[in-house]
């Protein structure tokens, strides 16, 4: 796959490719998929070049939309990229897989920043503020039969995902587990992330986990 992250959009890591890996063994050909907080496109493409029958996306950033819409014809792919609001540009519509990367890193306010780098990442004092919305608003979205897939830290709390999808009538996984260390800013914020229980006293590894939410 050729990928391109433009100036100020997150380039995939760790994280991304994990959910990349399960998404490719959860896809089936002629599947309708959408990736929320698409950012470069990398889960939107991947699913277009395995089989998807349908493929959008959608970022809050104009320039991730971009970005996407460049890597989809970079690997000459269809991928509908819309800005907005996580499902918000795709109402009406309902997916066979849901799959997101969403921001979940704790930060220092529970207000999200509206522009710069941040918005990759930083998700209220918890980190779970889009992962709670997309656990609560993506069942609706979903076809008979269909699945979320969702990756984040485990700093942000499993027990709560899974709980919180369970509450929707969803059967949930944990389709695959990462640990390593703490990435640079999770790392840079593991002090005030102790003093508000999120880290144990010391703790520097963290574990990346992809749900899946049937």
């Amino acid at each position: 796959m050729r990928l391109i992250a433009l100036p100020g959009v997150f380039r995939p890591i760790v994280d991304s490719r994990l959910l990349a890996e399960c998404l490719r063994r959860e896809l089936w050909p002629g599947a309708h998929v959408a990736d929320i907080c698409t950012g470069s496109g990398l889960l939107a493409v991947t699913a277009a070049m395995h089989g998807a029958g349908a493929v959008s996306a959608t970022d809050s950033s104009r320039r991730a939309v971009l970005n996407a819409r460049l890597n989809a014809r970079l690997n000459g792919v269809r991928v509908r990229a819309l800005r907005g609001d996580l499902l918000l540009p795709l109402r009406g519509s309902k997916f066979d897989l849901i799959v997101s990367n969403p921001p979940y890193v704790p930060a220092e306010t529970d207000a999200l920043p509206s522009r710069g780098g941040a918005r990759a990442w930083d998700a209220g004092r918890d980190g779970r503020t889009l992962i709670d919305r997309i656990c609560d608003e993506a069942p609706a979205c979903l076809r008979p039969g269909g699945a979320l897939l969702i990756v984040h830290s485990s700093v942000c709390g499993e027990a709560s995902t899974l709980e919180r999808l369970q509450r929707h009538g969803l059967r949930t996984e944990v389709l695959a587990r990462r640990r390593g260390r703490l990435g640079p800013i999770l790392a840079a914020r593991a002090q005030a992330l102790e003093e508000r229980g999120l880290l144990a006293a010391g703790e520097r590894d963290e574990e990346l986990l992809v749900i899946r939410a049937r």
